[in-house]
């Protein structure tokens, strides 16, 4: 029985948040799980692929471990496999697992259409997988091929145009007047789901002179602290908004926690970008000479253009994706019939060697030169259409058959390659 490529996968698709952060892996972590899978289940090729997102096993069997991989996990991280086991989806047909690979590879299954920080993040999983002798040559072939469909999809889509996430949208355009700037100071009011992705992303893109704010002093402060970034207590804010160049709130509040009052001792101009509802960042600073504020719908603009934008590249990725799934599905076929290939070139290898042995013995060096050659030719013939039988039967799904046929005629059980 062949081995199949499977995958079982939990995301924020079914998983709610709390669920996800107690089954993300870091690198020991991970590698610790390797080695699980190997001597508790006798895996050989697996990849693991843990994001805020999503946790996901890939990996080849003759039998479906899913239940299995979840029981390990769960144990791995000390939680209940019963709770988790319903937030988990299971593939177990090659070609949908090898599609769904490429499909979370490239974006289109992240949260954010066409996210661009995911390519990286299944880099840094193959990485682990290959540290761990765990990628095999179906993982090695599929994540070559993953990546060379990524570099197809910059090159022939528009599916990486434009920024689709807020806080990417935010950054931006905040790059875009930096140079105008002599080392800006930057304040990111707000650690929430946004405020921490704009914090990620300033620290992804190597931004200096960054400091947090958050209600919980402790957040700011770890934040901070991983980062190399600066913090402030919330109760400073009114005092200290001022000595900002761009200040990004995210931060929910019943009041505005930044108003003209807070500004007016600026030295220099000052950017403002109120991604909260309600929002946080009083309108009216915008009448004071210096201040330009960015809202939320302003911000939105941007990421909503760049998904509709990604959103008509999806049938082109697609086809792409298609295309590659279709060349991998032809190749791990024909590894399944290589075995029986190399017995047979061996079975009539050494027939030929035997019957030429016979004869060599009172020839002259040439006349046996000549004989090596006109029978190693004559076996290069004999071999050729068996082989090209067995790859189209291959394609047809009709293998099984012909290495039957070919191992009971060349009795190939017993040859050892």
């Amino acid at each position: 029985m062949a081995e199949i490529f499977r995958v079982i996968s939990l995301s924020y698709k079914k998983a709610p948040l709390e669920v996800r952060e107690s089954l993300t892996l870091d690198e020991a972590q991970t590698k610790a799980f390797y080695l699980k899978m190997r001597d508790v289940l006798g895996l050989n090729e697996a990849l693991v692929l843990s994001t805020c997102n999503r946790t996901e096993v890939y990996y080849k069997s003759e039998n479906n471990l899913s239940e299995a991989l979840i029981g390990i996990l769960a144990a791995e991280k000390s939680v209940s496999s019963v709770d988790i086991l319903p937030y988990f989806d299971q593939i177990n047909e090659e070609s949908d697992a090898s599609r769904y690979l490429f499909e979370v590879s490239l974006g289109l299954e992240s949260q954010v259409l066409g996210d661009q920080q995911i390519i990286n993040q299944v880099k840094n999983a193959y990485q682990w997988s290959a540290d761990m002798q765990m990628a095999g040559p179906f993982v090695h072939r599929i994540l070559h091929a993953v990546f060379f469909a990524n570099k197809r999809l910059v090159q022939e889509t528009s599916f990486r145009d434009g920024t689709a996430s807020t806080s990417y949208a935010t950054v931006d355009l905040m790059e875009s007047f930096l140079p105008m700037m002599n080392n800006p100071k930057v304040l990111v009011i707000g650690l929430g789901e946004i405020g921490e992705d704009v914090a990620k992303t300033l620290f992804e893109k190597g931004h200096k002179n960054i400091t947090l704010c958050n209600r919980t002093e402790e957040k700011a402060n770890k934040m901070a602290l991983d980062f190399g970034f600066e913090a402030i207590a919330f109760e400073a804010l009114g005092a200290v908004c001022g000595n900002f160049d761009v200040v990004i709130s995210t931060v929910r509040s019943e009041k505005y926690i930044l108003t003209e009052k807070c500004l007016t001792n600026r030295k220099s101009v000052t950017y403002l970008f109120d991604l909260s509802v309600p929002r946080s960042i009083d309108p009216k600073v915008e009448t004071l000479p210096g201040v330009v504020l960015y809202e939320l719908d302003e911000i939105q603009k941007k990421t909503e253009l760049a998904i509709q934008t990604r959103r008509e590249a999806i049938p082109q990725v697609k086809a792409i994706i298609s295309e590659m799934v279709s060349d991998l599905s032809d190749w791990s076929k024909e590894l399944q019939v290589s075995p029986t290939i190399q017995k047979l070139k061996s079975a009539l290898e050494q027939i030929r060697k035997e019957e030429v042995a016979r004869y060599v013995k009172g020839m002259t060096d040439a006349e046996a030169e000549k004989v090596e050659k006109i029978t190693s030719g004559m076996m290069q013939k004999i071999i050729k259409l068996p082989v090209l039988q067995l790859k189209a039967a291959c394609k047809r799904g009709e293998a099984d058959t012909l290495i039957d046929v070919l191992n009971d005629l060349f009795d190939l059980e017993k040859v050892n390659v």
